[in-house]
């Protein structure tokens, strides 16, 4: 079922009786359960493969959050970036004309209270793996979505039967108004109706930069609104590239970046259908910022690749990457709860010289003689190819507060519980006082916590005194690309396919047919 049709389920009744023969009572069924919708209905994004390939990129999600009745949430000011005025109508055809326009907003209240109940996942420390679990449900016939309000969750109806070790909170509310944006004006402020378009003809000064548009102002499931760019998929690669791997990486790893970056972006264009838009803009997705700022080389990368991606069974892949793998790849379901792919797999990156060193799965030993040698290894001129940190028992504390508000003693002992085949710790555990059940993060929720370590290819020991070192490598989940070793391989003469058949090995490098059309 989709968001839209989610959104109009009313209040459903069985009606009707039973006859049990001429001297019978009629006995009437009682009413079944209430069904109310989750969210606020949205309608959802075009599909970015249908007709012209274009992307809708959240610039600036919950506007007008947390305003009330007496306050008004922070103002949203639109300023074109020449001398053309913006042109701003919304759905009513209320037409504005302005060079500079400035959005406040307002509670109006609505005719009809809106009822909302829901059951709650999470929160998750990455869409992977809410969607893994919100998977698990579809897989049962449970209509799950996938929300962001602030942090990643599933959303379920009431009444739903829970899965087996997910924890779930029941959530409701009636909706008796909703924030729309208000226009000001010399003359006073004048309420629009959404969805909003915006013209700049000249562009629209936003954030230090100029972005084209067309933009629209639209509400999201959680009622504040969002200004969004239609931008095609090309131009959208442009505001991405740069801030990916640097303008200055050799020319084929450059292609190879911008291959993935729109395989991701195809790919992933679902993330926030909730919401009625792809993608977002910052590091949930791909940071993606003014396209002027695209240099010639990423222009070049950008055409000499145009509308090819990396594809497994005809469709676009997960084509997640990271910074620096620490001389070993992760496989994907060491970074995220996911299902396996062949393509994202551990594998040892480096020479012949580096790969006999080692084997595979590395062991809490291997790791240690892992993370003390580098020679050989692809990368290794990245900053954090090895690290070390040392958190203090407060500190721990303190980064656990929000996952665990009631832990009340200091960790007194962290234990690695499980391994991945590439040496990533996959479950952490941290003991508190005696009579308090210990904390274990799994999976990406190690990063998430604690924000401090690089990487989860580490090993730790206590330094005494509620003291601990961690020693690492890397600079990300490690599955994937390398964006380092991509460099140092570009460097030393690979093409821009053989560095992605090495990350993604059985992927096919080329068009879809889909793509061909909508490009």
């Amino acid at each position: 079922m989709s968001s839209s049709k989610q959104g109009l389920i009313g209040v459903l009744f069985l009606l009707g009786g039973i006859t049990l023969g001429c001297n019978a009572q009629q006995v009437t069924a009682p009413p079944a359960l209430v069904v109310l919708p989750t969210h606020q209905a949205v309608q959802a994004p075009p599909a970015p493969m249908s007709g012209r390939s274009l992307l809708w990129v959240a610039l600036q999600p919950l506007l007008g959050q947390g305003t009330t009745s007496t306050h008004s949430a922070p103002s949203l000011r639109l300023v074109s970036a020449g001398r053309e005025p913006l042109m701003l109508r919304d759905a009513r055809g209320e037409v504005h004309r302005a060079p500079v326009i400035t959005l406040s907003w307002r509670l109006v209240q609505l005719e009809q209270p809106l009822q909302l109940a829901r059951q709650v996942a999470g929160p998750f420390a990455s869409f992977e793996s809410a969607e893994q679990v919100a998977s698990k449900w579809r897989q049962e016939g449970v209509e799950a979505v996938v929300a962001h309000p602030n942090d990643w969750e599933v959303w379920v109806s009431q009444g739903v039967r829970p899965l087996q070790g997910v924890d779930i909170r029941l959530w409701q509310d009636t909706v008796t108004s909703a924030v729309q944006p208000v226009i000001e004006e010399e003359k006073g402020g004048s309420t629009l109706v959404g969805p909003v378009q915006i013209e700049a003809p000249q562009g629209l000064s936003w954030k230090g930069g100029v972005y084209s548009g067309p933009f629209q102002l639209q509400v999201n499931a959680y009622g504040s609104w969002t200004l969004v760019e239609q931008v095609p998929l090309e131009r959208y690669l442009e505001g991405v590239v740069p801030h990916e791997i640097g303008a200055g990486a050799p020319p084929a790893a450059l292609a190879a970046q911008t291959v993935l970056a729109r395989t991701w972006a195809l790919a992933n264009s679902h993330r926030f259908a909730l919401d009625g838009y792809h993608l977002c803009s910052d590091t949930q997705c791909q940071v993606y910022s003014d396209p002027r700022q695209a240099s010639f080389g990423v222009r070049q990368a950008i055409a000499s690749t145009a509308g090819k991606v990396l594809s497994w069974k005809q469709k676009p892949i997960n084509a997640v990457y990271h910074a620096s793998n620490g001389g070993v790849m992760a496989a994907g379901s060491e970074a995220w709860a996911m299902d396996p792919v062949p393509y994202l797999r551990a594998e040892l990156d480096g020479s012949l010289g580096w790969a006999d060193r080692f084997s595979l799965p590395l062991n809490q030993s291997s790791v240690v003689r892992l993370l003390l040698d580098d020679d050989g290894a692809y990368g290794k001129g990245h900053p954090r190819f090895r690290w070390s940190r040392v958190l203090r028992a407060d500190q721990l504390q303190q980064s656990l507060s929000a996952m665990v508000p009631s832990l009340s003693s200091l960790p007194k002992q962290l234990t690695v519980l499980e391994r991945g085949s590439s040496g990533r710790v996959l479950a952490l555990e941290i003991r508190g006082a005696d009579n308090q059940p210990p904390v274990v993060l799994r999976l990406d929720g190690i990063r998430r916590h604690l924000r401090q370590l690089p990487s989860t290819l580490f090993v730790v020991q206590s330094v005494g005194g509620g003291v601990w070192k961690f020693s690492g490598g890397g600079f990300g989940h490690g599955a994937g690309l390398s964006q380092a070793g991509a460099v140092d391989l570009a460097r030393r003469g690979w093409t821009t396919e053989q560095i992605l058949s090495h990350y993604y090995p059985g992927t096919t490098y080329g068009p879809l047919p889909e793509l061909k059309k909508a490009l």
